[in-house]
């Protein structure tokens, strides 16, 4: 048994509060178990210099963890004057999984900013503001086509991302911090609604792992990208209330 007392393909809580945040076009408060990850999605009526003149859009996402969203203060990465690599990785990965379900085309000449900052930390952080990221991308979305600005809804499917891995010789879903530390093997599925693989991170952290845990991890994150998926309609739905 896991020491949160969960099955092995049981997610944590997870909770999605929307329209927390009354400047955004779209915006979030998402939580999986204790990960805490405030969402905001803002709309730029214009595209990088690289985009002008093609007629497509673009979205794309910064991530940042507070200093004490862990259990000991970090600095701030604005104070040391550059971002980590692993800041760096996840919100290009952040980013990559929006672009997936996105018709640019439809999007127009326009951005989609999505801020990820991460309140509290307890593993997952990652998985967590993708999936809220979708949520308060399509909140925004969703506004500007109730506006008329958008002719066309430019959202082709949902994207959610669940963290698996091999604890104790048995695969599981959704690690904690504690989970995640100690696991034999870990890793990331992003998958969209018609069950398209976006990515998959995985890596033998103390040894390595066979086909058929590979296979189960996968299996699990199914199990809960499809709960996710619900989770999300569901948060749009009270938008829409």
């Amino acid at each position: 048994m896991r020491h949160s007392q969960r099955t092995d393909d049981q997610l944590r809580t997870v909770t999605i509060e929307t329209g927390v945040n009354r400047y955004a076009e779209g915006s979030c408060l998402i939580s999986f178990g204790h990960t805490k990850v405030l969402v905001t999605a803002s709309i730029e009526e214009k595209v990088p210099g690289w985009m002008r003149n093609t007629g497509q859009g673009w979205v794309t996402a910064e991530y940042g963890m507070l200093p004490r969203a862990t259990h000991t203060r970090g600095r701030r990465e604005a104070a040391a004057g550059k971002q980590s690599g692993r800041t760096q990785e996840i919100q290009r990965l952040i980013g990559r999984s929006l672009r997936a379900v996105v018709d640019l085309k439809a999007l127009g000449e326009r951005q989609v900013l999505i801020d990820c900052d991460v309140i509290q930390a307890d593993g997952g952080t990652r998985t967590a503001s993708i999936t809220g990221a979708w949520v308060a991308m399509s909140s925004a979305l969703n506004y500007l086509r109730d506006e008329g600005v958008l002719k066309v809804g430019p959202i082709l499917d949902q994207v959610a991302a669940v963290s698996c891995g091999v604890c104790d010789g048995v695969p599981v879903l959704d690690l904690d911090y504690e989970e995640d530390s100690e696991a034999e093997a870990d890793s990331n599925f992003v998958l969209t609604g018609s069950g398209q693989i976006v990515e998959v991170q995985a890596t033998g952290e103390k040894r390595g792992f066979s086909r058929a845990e590979f296979d189960r991890l996968f299996s699990l994150a199914e199990i809960g990208c499809t709960e996710l998926f619900a989770l999300q309609k569901a948060a749009l739905e009270a938008v829409r209330r």
